[in-house]
Protein backbone atom coordinates (compact mmCIF):
# COMPACT_ATOMS: atom_id res chain seq x y z
CA UNK A 1 0.00 0.00 0.00
CA UNK A 2 1.53 2.88 -1.16
CA UNK A 3 -1.37 5.56 -1.52
CA UNK A 4 -2.26 8.24 1.10
CA UNK A 5 -4.75 7.55 4.01
CA UNK A 6 -7.67 9.51 4.21
CA UNK A 7 -6.87 10.74 7.19
CA UNK A 8 -5.50 8.85 10.29
CA UNK A 9 -8.85 7.44 11.17
CA UNK A 10 -8.32 5.56 8.27
CA UNK A 11 -4.51 4.87 9.06
CA UNK A 12 -5.66 3.56 12.40
CA UNK A 13 -8.06 0.87 10.90
CA UNK A 14 -5.26 -0.09 8.47
CA UNK A 15 -2.83 -0.69 11.40
CA UNK A 16 -5.04 -2.56 13.17
CA UNK A 17 -5.07 -5.51 10.35
CA UNK A 18 -1.47 -5.86 11.18
CA UNK A 19 -2.09 -5.92 14.66
CA UNK A 20 -5.20 -8.49 14.46
CA UNK A 21 -2.78 -10.96 16.65
CA UNK A 22 -3.64 -9.05 19.76
CA UNK A 23 -7.37 -9.02 19.79
CA UNK A 24 -9.24 -9.89 22.76
CA UNK A 25 -6.01 -10.29 24.67
CA UNK A 26 -6.18 -9.43 28.66
CA UNK A 27 -3.20 -8.03 29.09
CA UNK A 28 -2.89 -5.78 25.74
CA UNK A 29 -2.50 -1.96 26.38
CA UNK A 30 -2.23 0.69 23.33
CA UNK A 31 -0.87 3.38 24.09
CA UNK A 32 -0.65 6.97 21.77
CA UNK A 33 1.44 9.64 21.83
CA UNK A 34 -0.36 12.68 21.99
CA UNK A 35 -1.80 14.30 20.12
CA UNK A 36 -1.68 12.90 16.59
CA UNK A 37 -1.78 9.39 17.91
CA UNK A 38 -4.77 9.94 19.39
CA UNK A 39 -7.33 9.03 16.35
CA UNK A 40 -5.02 5.92 15.13
CA UNK A 41 -4.66 4.32 18.22
CA UNK A 42 -8.58 4.36 18.98
CA UNK A 43 -9.23 2.71 15.94
CA UNK A 44 -6.84 0.40 16.49
CA UNK A 45 -7.89 -0.45 20.34
CA UNK A 46 -11.70 -0.26 19.27
CA UNK A 47 -10.80 -3.42 16.78
CA UNK A 48 -8.59 -5.54 19.38
CA UNK A 49 -11.24 -4.86 21.96
CA UNK A 50 -8.07 -2.98 24.09
CA UNK A 51 -8.07 -0.25 26.64
CA UNK A 52 -6.77 2.96 25.27
CA UNK A 53 -4.85 5.62 26.81
CA UNK A 54 -2.13 8.03 26.18
CA UNK A 55 1.36 8.17 27.11
CA UNK A 56 2.86 11.82 27.47
CA UNK A 57 6.22 12.09 26.44
CA UNK A 58 8.28 15.11 26.07
CA UNK A 59 11.65 14.94 24.59
CA UNK A 60 14.30 16.99 26.55
CA UNK A 61 16.37 18.94 23.71
CA UNK A 62 20.43 19.74 24.22
CA UNK A 63 19.99 23.29 24.90
CA UNK A 64 20.67 25.56 21.95
CA UNK A 65 20.33 22.49 19.86
CA UNK A 66 16.33 21.47 20.69
CA UNK A 67 16.37 19.23 17.49
CA UNK A 68 18.68 16.44 19.42
CA UNK A 69 17.64 14.64 22.60
CA UNK A 70 19.53 14.18 25.62
CA UNK A 71 16.79 12.61 27.38
CA UNK A 72 12.89 12.72 28.35
CA UNK A 73 10.34 12.90 30.78
CA UNK A 74 6.92 10.89 30.49
CA UNK A 75 4.03 9.93 32.11
CA UNK A 76 4.15 8.29 35.29
CA UNK A 77 7.19 9.96 36.46
CA UNK A 78 9.43 8.60 34.58
CA UNK A 79 12.86 10.22 33.19
CA UNK A 80 15.37 8.97 31.02
CA UNK A 81 18.86 10.79 30.09
CA UNK A 82 21.28 9.70 27.31
CA UNK A 83 24.59 10.03 29.02
CA UNK A 84 26.22 9.22 25.64
CA UNK A 85 24.77 12.68 24.84
CA UNK A 86 25.49 14.29 27.89
CA UNK A 87 28.99 12.99 28.09
CA UNK A 88 29.88 14.19 24.72
CA UNK A 89 28.35 17.51 24.70
CA UNK A 90 29.48 17.78 28.67
CA UNK A 91 26.05 19.19 29.92
CA UNK A 92 25.91 20.19 33.32
CA UNK A 93 23.63 18.41 35.37
CA UNK A 94 21.73 22.06 35.95
CA UNK A 95 21.39 22.24 32.47
CA UNK A 96 19.57 19.16 32.20
CA UNK A 97 17.15 19.63 35.03
CA UNK A 98 16.07 23.24 33.51
CA UNK A 99 15.27 21.62 30.42
CA UNK A 100 13.59 19.19 32.67
CA UNK A 101 11.47 21.64 34.77
CA UNK A 102 9.90 23.59 31.81
CA UNK A 103 9.38 20.40 29.59
CA UNK A 104 7.66 19.08 32.88
CA UNK A 105 5.20 22.14 33.00
CA UNK A 106 4.05 21.10 29.59
CA UNK A 107 3.64 17.48 30.03
CA UNK A 108 1.56 18.20 33.60
CA UNK A 109 -0.32 20.60 31.71
CA UNK A 110 -1.14 17.94 28.84
CA UNK A 111 -1.84 15.30 31.55
CA UNK A 112 -4.38 17.46 33.19
CA UNK A 113 -5.99 18.11 30.14
CA UNK A 114 -6.16 14.75 28.77
CA UNK A 115 -6.47 12.70 32.12
CA UNK A 116 -8.01 14.65 34.49
CA UNK A 117 -7.50 13.17 37.85
CA UNK A 118 -7.14 9.50 36.23
CA UNK A 119 -3.91 8.35 36.94
CA UNK A 120 -2.09 6.92 34.27
CA UNK A 121 -2.53 2.98 34.04
CA UNK A 122 -0.16 0.32 35.20
CA UNK A 123 1.98 -0.93 32.14
CA UNK A 124 4.27 -3.65 34.48
CA UNK A 125 4.29 -6.77 32.96
CA UNK A 126 1.39 -5.95 30.15
CA UNK A 127 2.04 -6.46 26.41
CA UNK A 128 2.04 -2.40 25.25
CA UNK A 129 1.42 -1.07 21.90
CA UNK A 130 2.66 2.32 21.33
CA UNK A 131 1.17 4.03 18.57
CA UNK A 132 1.59 7.36 16.56
CA UNK A 133 0.56 8.50 13.55
CA UNK A 134 4.32 8.21 11.42
CA UNK A 135 7.75 8.09 11.91
CA UNK A 136 10.23 10.62 10.53
CA UNK A 137 12.85 10.60 12.43
CA UNK A 138 11.79 8.68 15.19
CA UNK A 139 13.23 10.81 17.96
CA UNK A 140 9.37 11.49 20.30
CA UNK A 141 9.13 7.60 19.64
CA UNK A 142 12.66 6.65 21.18
CA UNK A 143 12.00 8.90 23.88
CA UNK A 144 8.74 7.15 24.40
CA UNK A 145 10.08 3.63 24.30
CA UNK A 146 12.86 4.52 26.36
CA UNK A 147 10.16 5.90 29.32
CA UNK A 148 8.16 3.32 28.85
CA UNK A 149 10.40 0.36 29.54
CA UNK A 150 11.66 2.22 32.94
CA UNK A 151 8.26 0.81 33.56
CA UNK A 152 8.65 -3.13 33.21
CA UNK A 153 6.29 -3.88 30.46
CA UNK A 154 6.36 -7.33 29.34
CA UNK A 155 6.45 -6.69 25.60
CA UNK A 156 6.83 -2.90 23.40
CA UNK A 157 5.09 -2.99 19.86
CA UNK A 158 5.77 0.28 18.51
CA UNK A 159 2.88 0.35 15.60
CA UNK A 160 2.49 3.41 13.22
CA UNK A 161 0.37 3.82 9.63
CA UNK A 162 3.52 5.13 7.95
CA UNK A 163 7.68 5.67 8.37
CA UNK A 164 10.71 6.43 6.50
CA UNK A 165 11.86 2.51 5.92
CA UNK A 166 15.18 3.43 7.69
CA UNK A 167 13.65 4.30 10.68
CA UNK A 168 11.32 1.54 10.97
CA UNK A 169 14.18 -0.67 10.49
CA UNK A 170 16.40 1.27 13.45
CA UNK A 171 13.57 0.55 15.83
CA UNK A 172 14.09 -3.64 15.88
CA UNK A 173 16.59 -3.57 17.55
CA UNK A 174 15.01 -0.57 20.42
CA UNK A 175 11.45 -2.20 20.78
CA UNK A 176 10.63 -5.97 20.79
CA UNK A 177 8.12 -5.85 17.82
CA UNK A 178 7.60 -3.08 15.22
CA UNK A 179 4.68 -2.34 12.84
CA UNK A 180 4.82 0.21 10.08
CA UNK A 181 1.78 -0.57 8.09
CA UNK A 182 3.70 1.03 5.02
CA UNK A 183 7.18 2.23 4.22
CA UNK A 184 7.05 4.47 0.84
CA UNK A 185 10.24 5.65 -0.92
CA UNK A 186 10.79 8.39 -1.23
CA UNK A 187 9.44 9.02 2.39
CA UNK A 188 9.85 12.93 2.82
CA UNK A 189 7.42 13.47 6.07
CA UNK A 190 4.42 11.80 7.60
CA UNK A 191 1.93 14.61 6.51
CA UNK A 192 2.43 13.86 3.02
CA UNK A 193 0.45 10.29 3.06
CA UNK A 194 -2.31 12.13 4.57
CA UNK A 195 -5.05 13.54 2.21
CA UNK A 196 -6.35 15.31 5.79
CA UNK A 197 -2.88 15.80 8.24
CA UNK A 198 -4.55 19.00 10.14
CA UNK A 199 -3.81 19.51 13.64
CA UNK A 200 -5.55 17.25 16.34
CA UNK A 201 -6.13 19.22 19.15
CA UNK A 202 -7.17 18.65 22.46
CA UNK A 203 -10.93 18.48 22.36
CA UNK A 204 -10.80 15.58 19.91
CA UNK A 205 -8.12 13.93 22.03
CA UNK A 206 -10.85 14.13 24.92
CA UNK A 207 -13.92 12.92 22.89
CA UNK A 208 -11.77 9.84 21.83
CA UNK A 209 -10.76 8.92 25.42
CA UNK A 210 -13.96 9.67 26.92
CA UNK A 211 -15.29 7.30 23.64
CA UNK A 212 -12.83 4.83 24.11
CA UNK A 213 -13.64 4.32 28.06
CA UNK A 214 -17.15 3.74 27.60
CA UNK A 215 -17.28 1.54 25.10
CA UNK A 216 -14.43 -0.50 27.07
CA UNK A 217 -17.17 -0.48 30.43
CA UNK A 218 -19.39 -2.00 27.59
CA UNK A 219 -17.59 -4.72 26.83
CA UNK A 220 -18.66 -7.86 28.84
CA UNK A 221 -14.73 -9.66 28.18
CA UNK A 222 -12.99 -6.72 29.75
CA UNK A 223 -9.85 -8.15 31.72
CA UNK A 224 -9.34 -7.74 35.25
CA UNK A 225 -9.45 -4.19 36.64
CA UNK A 226 -10.32 -2.83 33.21
CA UNK A 227 -12.19 -0.82 31.51
CA UNK A 228 -11.08 2.03 33.43
CA UNK A 229 -13.78 4.31 34.48
CA UNK A 230 -14.14 7.54 32.23
CA UNK A 231 -12.41 10.57 32.82
CA UNK A 232 -13.54 13.13 34.59
CA UNK A 233 -11.85 16.24 32.11
CA UNK A 234 -10.77 19.67 33.16
CA UNK A 235 -11.35 21.92 31.07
Amino acid sequence: MDRRFHDRSEAGRVLAEKLSDYADAPDVLVLALPRGGVPVAYEVARALRAPLDVFVVRKLGVPEHEELAMGAIASGGVRVVNDHVVRMLNIPDAAVDRVAALEGAELRRRERAYRGDRPPPSVRGRRVILIDDGLATGSTMRAAAAALRRQEPAEIVVAVPVSAEETCDEFRTEVDRVICAMTPEPFRAVGMWYEDFSQTTDAEVHELLDRAAREAAARPSAAPGEPIAPPAWRH
